[in-house]
């Protein structure tokens, strides 16, 4: 394959980001994308963010705007490297460098392949900094790259695309799976419309054959998670794999790629490795939001991660009774997120960490049918995600085989 090398800086404009002010609210809330490495999950594309700005925050910062199609590359601390494609106008903060690409010259697409090859390069010039890994501006510029014709490009791009059309596609249909056993609990959880309802009386908010459980009756353990070492040291001698919080939508969708391998000493192992039907739950993130995500662990994720997996030290262990426990808990706190009944018990602080009032979730109280069959459903919808999410793991090792391969002409196009 004949390629001219250049620099990043050819590609297009380098744009690095810049957050408006946070003091005036103003700001935000708004409907434009603000992207922090936070947002960048390892999908292709950001579909939403965490945060939006409105024309104003936008007018805050004139020289930072990004059109649909742009490269953004984060350059600044653990998640160095990462790459997505902006897919509507949008603006960055100063962690990411962004390539508004020369679609003349270049395959935009491509462009974000090319990028997603050079992580660990840019890892590597980010160490040679301050302790805080950091690749400025200029450095990510000036970044070297051998780049074939435009059509040779497309080529490439289209190839590995196919790959990330069905990867995306796989994402909502466990979205779209999600959604509706979310609606169907609160059918028959929230609303009491289960089957056969008309013939099941009802005391004191308690239909006949349920129990009205705490969190913590429903729990034959609960302790916070780990995170161990960066490398062996001490007692600190067994390699596992760290769920964080922001792995966790990740989890949901197949990807295990960026969940961080940590070591851990035999009693941490020993108190805090995941089983299946484990819940991870977030207690704490910088965004209030995220408070309460859950997973629900099963063979397929323990079988992706390893037997020493644990989760993050911002994060609780919940491992349920039984199934039936584990489903119920699982749907409800899901249910709680979404319809805001998760809001009094997080609690915003002001050091940019919210928490979440935990002793008080504990005493919250859900209802448990003693009729397992009653869970059916649910139990089909997990084991419909589980299908795809088998899928997505496939889809992603495939692509991952191909892409550098394909950058460096060792398979032809």
């Amino acid at each position: 394959m004949k390629t001219e090398t250049i620099t990043v800086a050819k590609l297009g404009r380098i744009v690095t980001g810049k957050t408006p002010p946070t003091k005036d609210k103003d700001n935000y809330g708004g409907t434009i994308p603000f992207i922090t490495p936070v947002d960048m999950t390892g999908n292709r594309s950001i579909i939403k963010t965490e945060r939006y700005v409105t024309a104003k925050g936008l007018g805050t910062v004139r020289n930072c705007h990004l059109p649909e199609h742009s490269v953004c590359v984060s350059c600044i601390g653990s998640d160095m490297g990462k790459a997505v494609l902006t897919t509507a106008p949008s603006i960055t903060n100063q962690q990411i460098n962004s390539i508004v690409v020369d679609e003349d010259s270049y395959d935009y697409m491509y462009v974000y392949y090319l990028m997603r090859t050079l992580e660990e390069k840019i890892k590597s010039l980010g160490k040679n900094a301050t302790a805080v890994p950091i690749l400025n501006k200029t450095k990510f510029s000036n970044i070297e790259i051998q780049v074939p014709e435009i059509d040779v490009q497309r080529s490439i791009s289209n190839i590995l695309s196919a790959y990330d059309n069905l990867i995306e596609n796989n994402e909502k249909q466990i979205k779209l799976l999600e959604e509706a056993a979310q609606r169907l609990y609160k059918e028959w959880f929230i609303d009491f419309r289960f089957p056969g309802y008309e013939d099941t009386p009802i005391v004191d908010g308690v239909p006949e054959g349920w129990t009205r459980k705490t969190v913590l009756e429903c729990l034959a353990l609960h302790i916070g998670g780990g995170w161990g070492k960066e490398s062996p040291v001490g007692k600190n001698t067994i390699k596992g794999k760290v769920i964080r919080g922001t792995d966790i939508n990740d989890v949901k969708s197949g990807n295990y790629n960026d969940i961080p391998f940590r070591y851990h000493t035999e009693n941490d192992i020993k108190k805090r490795a995941l089983k299946a039907n484990d819940i991870v739950f977030e207690l704490s993130n910088g965004n209030i939001n995220n408070i309460g995500r859950c997973l629900l662990i099963d063979d397929l994720i323990l079988r992706n991660c390893g037997d020493n997996t644990i989760c993050a030290s911002f994060c609780k262990l919940f491992r349920p009774l039984d199934r039936i426990h584990a489903l119920t808990l699982y749907w409800e706190i899901q249910d709680m997120q979404s319809s805001g009944r998760m809001l009094p018990y997080k609690k915003q602080g002001a050091n940019g960490i919210n928490n979440f009032a935990f002793e008080d979730f504990l005493s919250h109280e859900l209802l448990v049918p003693d009729d397992e069959s009653l869970l059916k459903p649910f139990e089909d919808v997990m084991r419909k995600m589980s299908n795809i999410q088998s899928q997505f793991a496939l889809l992603i090792q495939a692509r991952d085989r191909l892409l550098p391969k394909l950058m460096s002409g060792e398979i032809e196009v």
